[in-house]
C-alpha cells in the first residue's frame, strides 16, 4: 500500500497532463541559480507542507472548496511568482530577504495545489482506516517528483548561467515570463 500512494504521489508530479504543477516548481525556482540547491529543496518542502496540509483536512472532510474556484486559482499562484520573481530581482533586495518571503508564498501556494488533488486524492483513499500512511506516502512521492523536476531546471539554469556566461537576469526574466503567459493560458481557456 504505501509504495501505491508513494507512486501517486510521484505521478502526481511528474504527470505532463498535470503541467500546472511542474511549471509552478519551475516558475518558483527561476529565482535561484544552482549553487543554492539548499534553500531550493527548503522551498519545494515548504510548498509540499502546505500540500498535505490541505489533502490531510480535504481527507478529513474538514475543508471543502469549489473545485472550480481551486482551478482558477492555481495558475494564478503561478503568475503572481512569476511577478514576484521579477519585482524582487529589480529591487535587488538581498536573497535573504526574497527567501523568507518565498517560504511563506510556497506554503500558501501549497495550500491551494493541494486542493486541486484533494477530490480524486479523497476517491483514493476509499475506505482506509487512516489517511497517515496514505498521506505520508503520497507526499514523500509528491516531494521526490519535486526534486526531480529542481534538478532538471537547475540543470537548465547551471547551463545558462556557467556554461553559456548569461547573466542571472537571462535565466529569471524570462522563466518567470514563460510562467506567467503559461499560466495565464490556463486561466483564460
Amino acid at each position: 500500500m504505501f509504495s501505491d500512494y508513494l507512486s501517486l504521489g510521484l505521478d502526481h508530479i511528474l504527470d505532463t497532463n498535470g503541467y500546472d504543477h511542474i511549471l509552478f516548481i519551475a516558475t518558483l525556482c527561476a529565482f535561484y541559480v544552482p549553487s543554492q540547491w539548499k534553500k531550493i529543496l527548503i522551498l519545494v518542502t515548504a510548498f509540499t507542507i502546505g500540500h498535505s496540509l490541505t489533502l490531510a483536512l480535504s481527507a478529513l472532510e474538514m475543508v471543502n472548496i469549489s473545485p472550480t474556484l481551486i482551478e482558477t486559482l492555481i495558475p494564478i499562484t503561478i503568475i503572481l511568482t512569476g511577478i514576484f520573481n521579477i519585482i524582487a530581482f529589480r529591487k535587488s533586495a538581498s536573497d535573504q530577504e526574497n527567501i523568507y518571503l518565498n517560504y511563506l508564498i510556497a506554503l500558501g501556494f501549497g495550500l491551494i495545489h493541494g486542493l486541486g488533488f484533494s477530490n480524486y486524492f479523497k476517491a483514493i483513499l476509499g475506505t482506509e482506516e487512516s489517511i497517515i500512511q496514505p498521506l505520508l506516502a503520497f507526499n514523500i512521492g509528491v516531494e521526490i517528483g519535486q526534486v526531480v523536476i529542481v534538478a532538471i531546471v537547475m540543470t537548465m539554469a547551471f547551463v545558462i548561467i556557467n556554461i553559456l556566461k548569461a547573466h542571472k537576469k537571462y535565466w529569471t526574466i524570462p522563466m518567470s515570463i514563460l510562467g506567467i503567459v503559461v499560466a495565464t493560458y490556463l486561466l483564460l481557456k
